[in-house]
């Protein structure tokens, strides 16, 4: 086994509408805004929206833009949430404009009950309330 002190920290997502994916991730998934930042990477101008779920400690979930890329692919991640309460998240993410691509349905042998949907610009999410 290989010793590192290397930790996994946050996922960046990258999004063509900063702004409006912000709204629709704070809406539904209850995510606080931490900062906002801008910088190059490799040349290239970017803009990130830092957020995380309680609001203190360091960003868990980002939202990514270049400025010369604005429509990147929506089928590179999967966004896991888990929720408490399945339904409800539904409502609230079909509310704010995204699209169920499998209906909820029970997985048994790990307790779960699981809803893929996609976001406002497509990218897949799957949400999970544990049963």
């Amino acid at each position: 086994m290989v010793k590192s002190d290397a930790r996994f920290s946050a996922t960046k997502l990258r999004v063509d509408d900063l702004e409006k994916m912000a709204s629709f991730y704070k809406a539904v998934c209850g995510l606080t805004e931490l900062a906002r930042v801008t910088g190059t990477i490799g040349g290239r101008e970017t803009n990130e929206i830092l957020f995380n779920f309680r609001g203190e400690g360091p960003p868990t979930f980002v939202l990514r833009r270049f400025v010369d890329d604005p429509k990147p692919s929506s089928d590179g991640t999967v966004n896991v949430f888990i929720t408490e309460d399945l339904s409800a998240f539904i409502e609230r993410a079909v509310s704010h404009g995204a699209k169920i691509v499998q209906e909820p349905y029970v997985n048994a042998e790990y307790n779960i009950k699981v809803v893929f949907i996609t976001d406002i610009e497509g990218h897949l999410m799957e949400v999970v309330e544990l049963i």
